[in-house]
């Protein structure tokens, strides 16, 4: 039991230190999130028009034929688009969302040293390759199927988050966890 909580705790703050340093000193995803001087004029738009949800626009209305979505998709050929998260209300909670976030860190890493504890002649270049291998289930599962579909900037940054992240938790468990 020693083993799988000090792994998570340590692994998951491995992962929360790289995330807060992705996100902040090393900014490896100031592509995904710009800056427009319209920010004012276009939230005020916005607020006035649609309720908190994320939109992909054009799109089609719910119930709508197949011929539709043809008609629409011929349509947008070659036009803008675009993906709306809107919130209608700003309410930041930096702590809480810290603290959310550093537990689902250690949770998942828990989840994962659980896994590693179970392989009866573990070492640590398995160790090492498994923990990788899990930076990059993540990776392709989530965040680069939805690149695939909406080609959302900012993967480079996710990718080199999945490669480091994981990487370092994979250094500390195959120290941790090896059984030789």
């Amino acid at each position: 039991m020693k083993k799988l909580l000090l792994g998570a705790i340590i692994g998951g703050l491995i992962l929360f230190v790289w995330q807060t340093l992705s996100n902040t000193a090393l900014n490896l995803h100031g592509s995904a999130l710009q800056y427009t001087a319209k920010q004012d004029s276009i939230l005020d738009y916005l607020s006035t028009q649609l309720p908190s949800g994320r939109y992909i626009l054009p799109t089609v209305a719910p119930g709508a034929t197949m011929d539709d979505m043809a008609k629409l998709e011929e349509k947008a050929m070659d036009k803008p688009w675009a993906i709306i998260s809107l919130q209608n209300a700003y309410h930041p909670d930096m702590v809480m969302s810290m603290v959310r976030t550093l537990l689902v860190d250690v949770m998942v890493v828990g989840m994962l040293c659980w896994v590693l504890l179970q392989i009866p002649n573990r070492n640590k270049t398995n160790i090492f390759i498994i923990t990788i291998s899990t930076g990059l289930l993540v990776f392709l599962n989530g965040l680069y199927t939805q690149y695939i579909w909406y080609q959302e900037p900012g993967i480079n940054g996710h990718l080199i988050d999945a490669l480091a992240s994981w990487g370092l938790c994979g250094f500390w468990l195959s120290s941790w966890l090896s059984k030789s």
